[in-house]
């Protein structure tokens, strides 16, 4: 579960901008991209999470929903819900009744469930690798390659609706041999949404276990 938030969701979602090491093209597509999102003050998406096993010869898909305020998120997906208000991260699961709480770590080098819609801001250098009408939309594709190369991925496939300027996907390629690609199947701007929303109260699950690492 771990894995699946720090890579969304993509992701992401790193320091140091690289606007000006990348060609121009994808620079002006994913600073109108980023303008959109960062117009909003609350994101719902449904998505879709699929990985493909390589070595295994396996494909697995899960469905989600993930709420996001600021740095504030909301994410649901395999029976789970990782909430976190910008300091604390409770992994619920519902199946073991059990919680997991932990501090967020803001060095931490992971993408963040937060950082889902903008990940590719910092620690990437990118390029336009193609441009395809599919259903009458217009999808533009970027592909992003991490600064560090240590990190445990080497590439990421955006495809974004040019008109909507919306991502559409994204997948990401591990060093393995596997990929993780997260399909946008619902957006929904602004929706109401609570500080509240994103903080965990045990008193309402009795007989739940809490495990506190913090």
């Amino acid at each position: 579960m771990n894995k699946i938030a720090s890579l969304v969701l993509a992701g992401t979602l790193l320091a140091g901008t690289c606007f000006a090491q990348v060609d121009k093209k994808a620079q002006d597509i994913l600073k109108s991209v980023s303008a959109k999102y960062k117009s909003y003050t609350s994101i719902k998406a449904d998505f879709s999470y699929t990985l493909e096993n390589a070595q295994a010869k396996s494909k697995e898909t899960q469905g989600g929903t993930i709420l996001l305020k600021g740095n504030k998120y909301k994410l649901l997906i395999a029976g789970q819900e990782v909430i976190s208000d910008g300091k604390t991260i409770w992994t619920y699961s519902k199946d073991n009744n059990e919680v997991q709480v932990n501090s967020v770590d803001p060095s931490a080098d992971e993408i963040k469930p937060s950082e889902i819609f903008t990940m590719y801001e910092k620690g990437f250098l990118y390029k336009f690798n193609a441009e395809k009408t599919v259903a009458g939309k217009v999808q533009q594709i970027i592909e992003l390659t991490p600064v560090d190369k240590k990190k445990d991925f080497f590439k990421v496939m955006l495809t974004i609706d040019k008109v909507a300027k919306q991502i559409i996907s994204a997948t990401i390629f591990d060093k393995s041999g596997s990929k993780y690609t997260y399909a946008i199947k619902g957006f929904t701007a602004n929706p109401p949404v609570t500080d509240a929303t994103f903080g965990f109260d045990a008193k309402k699950y009795p007989g739940i276990e809490v495990v506190d690492l913090r």
